[in-house]
């Protein structure tokens, strides 16, 4: 049976996400436009390839979606846009002990791609899957390992605003997930895994100080990288969040402001972030690994003095996509057992 307690442990079975082939794109009838989003396909599936191979070097299972090329397979319906691929598996699924969540419903929810062959391998192994939980219970459509942390007994909750509201939310949805855990809700600013990596006990690697380390990781080290990763791209996720509505709209590739767009800002930022950003949106293989994007003298050293080896794998078009190397994949199973670090909280 698979199992998840803490995501330090060695990791054997992990789902990494699909992005649509180049070939996908063929719709898209202005040439310049067309090259530039067939290359991210390409590259894309470049780099998870890259990835896998990684993975699949330390013994890990990779399990992965499958995804039509025909766009209007992938039309949502009743808006006449595509919808974009099921890139970051992690932003709407997570392995809780043996429970693994899934909020998407596979057949249905997400027209032209298809999870029933993840879905059956998880089932196979023996566990309980729980899937369209919208339905069920709205509380858990937003629990998922991008946004919670788990370290054994503790479960680390992230959000964007612990207001009253917000808190009510949480404990509605904590009171349906196992009371073997302790819950504890933390504001970062969104999910968690954009802002903060604990990489093993004792090390942390954080954007900025969004939690009172010294309450939540009592005497952990904690590494801080002021302003890297959203903070150095702000510029280009402004122009994104513009464009928005004209990613996946059949036709809007012949507007004049969207082929610029494009053009100018697609080209330019995938090499500036190539070389400059690092992100704390990391995967690790067990205590003794972690997969990073880039380089950083900072977390590195902090690497060599804890012992880990850091593995590089540059996911270009992270901003792109809207997910770094930790949303791009979701661990289905790792071994060990439940440990609790934090004993005397009872």
């Amino acid at each position: 049976m698979y199992s998840v307690h803490q995501h330090w442990d060695p990791l054997k079975v992990c789902i990494v996400g699909k992005s649509y082939s180049p070939e996908f794109y063929h719709f898209i009838k202005n040439d310049r436009i067309r090259v530039v989003f067939e290359r991210i396909a390409r590259e894309t599936e470049e780099d998870f390839q890259q990835l896998i191979t990684l993975l699949e070097s330390f013994g890990v299972k990779v399990l992965r979606p499958i995804v039509s090329d025909n766009y209007l397979e992938c039309m949502n319906p009743g808006e006449g846009n595509i919808l974009p691929p099921p890139m970051t598996p992690r932003d709407y699924s997570i392995m809780l002990g043996t429970d693994f969540y899934f909020k998407t419903n596979h057949d249905d929810s997400i027209p032209g791609t298809d999870w029933s062959e993840v879905i059956a391998d998880i089932k196979l192994a023996g566990n309980r899957v729980l899937i369209g939980l919208e339905a069920a219970a709205p509380e858990l459509t937003n629990f998922n390992s991008a946004q919670s942390i788990r370290l054994g007994k503790d479960i680390y909750i992230g959000s964007h605003d612990l207001n009253s509201g917000r808190i009510e939310t949480y404990n509605r949805l904590v009171d349906k997930l196992p009371d073997t855990y302790r819950y504890t809700y933390v504001d970062t600013g969104g999910h968690s895994d954009a802002v903060l990596c604990p990489v093993k006990p004792g090390l942390i690697v954080s954007l900025k100080d969004i939690t009172n380390y010294e309450k939540t990781f009592p005497g952990w080290e904690v590494v801080y990288l002021h302003k890297q990763s959203w903070w150095k791209v702000r510029a280009f996720l402004e122009l994104k969040q513009k464009n928005n509505g004209k990613w996946w709209v059949p036709g809007e590739e012949l507007n004049d402001e969207f082929t610029e767009f494009v053009e100018g800002w697609l080209n330019h930022w995938v090499g500036y972030v190539e070389e400059t950003v690092f992100d704390v949106n990391m995967l690790v293989i067990d205590q003794q690994n972690v997969v990073c994007n880039n380089y950083n003298e900072q977390v590195f050293d902090a690497f060599e003095r804890h012992g880990i080896t850091p593995h590089i794998i540059n996911f270009r078009h992270r901003y792109f996509w809207d997910g770094g190397l930790h949303c791009i994949t979701s661990d289905v199973h790792r071994e060990g057992t439940q440990q609790d670090y934090f004993p005397e909280r009872g």
